[in-house]
């Protein structure tokens, strides 16, 4: 069924996001059709919502009915949200079509949880464009107010940084495994819980076999995979390890050929989201490893996977020995929340995110993020108060090695202050970094 919308009126309690301004930009500059994808739960309805007056959800059985027996309702009246279009994949082409025949700006939004192929849907390729959400950022909680923006260090101005929090090891920690996800992370601690839960469950019992076409025989099996996949996040670990991982203690592993599918459909379901390989076209690194860092769409999920709090976290006491990485596993769930949300504020400025690593290992930075004329800005995290020279020897090196390419070099933290080292590296705490 579908149900009138006023815009703007959808949510009372609605926080505008950082893809709200591309929206707006997009819907400005004449975009007729938007396809927001992501994961679940992301939010992308409620965005969606917000700028509609009638709305298909296709989870209910008679909306789908009703779409899949004329497709063609969804070009009837103004602003339209097509949510979880797969379902019906015949909409995408009949809003192709529309968009060709004159359809206004911002007349069609269409939302995603599942990047599965349809045979016979167009690409939508210059007629539908597709726009990605994550979950929420630091600075989209409101956890801290950010003073240092990425788009002005993608300036290379390298103006001054400054800025206070009193946002700690503790709360980053609570935000970590709270997750970004709107409608789950301010539920009462026992129903958070809960529901992360059930969102694991929903992906390996019904969204796997769903996008696939086939039921798992064995969810335990993918459950393991995916829970030493969480074990692995901010690490290049190779599949093989966390296949090995995944079955510890057990004599047969099962082949490439078994796995690879899961992490195919987990990456279409948009659970997956690696970060790739900076991999620059001028060459002024030789030997650059191709691996990318393994990162779940939230860092919540990785802790839920693996049964830890914010209790464990801080004390150390439940590491998941079964991948090898340097520094502890609240370090590596710190940098995933970083992660986050340079990739939302780096889409908002059109940029482009990587990780550099050598091929032995002798360096490594977290976060390359590229603007178009392949310039860029270098991101370490640093689970501590303070950043040593020690912390900051891989950014000068890169500094040194690709001299005015490196726009700008920060160390991304868990301490109190904003500033500038003597050596002109910015050190700045996550609650203030932002878009």
């Amino acid at each position: 069924m579908s149900a009138d919308v006023e815009p703007g009126k959808a949510a009372t309690n609605y926080l505008r996001r950082t893809v709200d301004r591309e929206i707006d930009e997009l819907v400005d500059g004449g975009a007729a059709a938007i396809s927001l994808e992501g994961a679940k739960a992301v939010g992308k309805s409620a965005t969606a919502l917000e700028r509609v007056h009638t709305a298909f959800l296709l989870e209910e059985p008679h909306a789908r009915d009703l779409l899949t027996a004329d497709p063609r309702r969804v070009t009837a009246g103004q602003a339209v949200l097509i949510d979880e279009w797969h379902h019906v994949p015949a909409v995408w082409d009949v809003v192709r079509r529309a968009v060709d025949a004159g359809a206004s700006p911002g007349q069609f939004f269409l939302t995603g949880s599942a990047n599965a192929s349809h045979p016979g849907t167009h690409s939508g390729a210059g007629r539908i464009v597709t726009v990605r959400m994550r979950p929420m950022s630091l600075a989209e909680r409101g956890i801290g107010q950010p003073s240092v923006s990425l788009a002005s260090l993608l300036t290379g101005e390298r103006t001054g940084v400054e800025g206070s929090t009193d946002v700690g090891l503790e709360q980053y920690a609570d935000e970590i495994v709270r997750s970004g996800f709107p409608d789950i992370r301010t539920k009462a601690d026992r129903l958070r819980r809960a529901q992360l839960r059930g969102y694991v469950d929903r992906v390996i019992d019904r969204d796997f076999a769903d996008l696939t076409g086939r039921r798992m025989r064995n969810p335990d099996v993918l459950r393991r995979w995916l829970s030493a996949y969480a074990a692995a996040t901010s690490t290049v670990a190779s599949y093989e390890r966390i296949r090995d991982a995944s079955t510890y203690g057990e004599g047969d592993k099962p082949a490439k050929s078994t796995t690879q599918p899961y992490r195919d459909a987990l990456e279409a379901l948009y659970l997956v989201d690696p970060v790739s390989a900076w991999l620059p076209t001028n060459n002024h690194i030789a030997e650059l490893a191709g691996a990318p860092k393994h990162h779940l769409a939230d860092p919540a999920l990785a802790t839920t996977l693996l049964g830890l709090g914010p209790g464990a976290l801080l004390s150390g006491t439940s590491e998941p020995a079964s991948v090898p990485r340097d520094g502890t596993f609240l370090g590596a769930l710190f940098e995933s929340l970083v992660t986050l949300g340079v990739r939302v504020s780096a889409q908002a400025a059109e940029a482009r995110v990587g990780h550099l690593r050598t091929h032995r290992g002798e360096h490594e930075i977290d976060l390359i993020v590229e603007r178009d004329d392949r310039k860029i800005v270098a991101i370490e995290t640093k689970l501590s108060m303070t950043v040593t020279d020690d912390d900051v020897q891989h950014l000068l090196w890169l500094q040194s090695t690709i001299g005015t390419d490196l726009l700008d070099a920060v160390v991304v933290t868990a301490g109190p202050h904003a500033y500038r080292r003597p050596d002109g590296i910015a050190v700045v705490p996550a609650a203030l970094f932002g878009p």
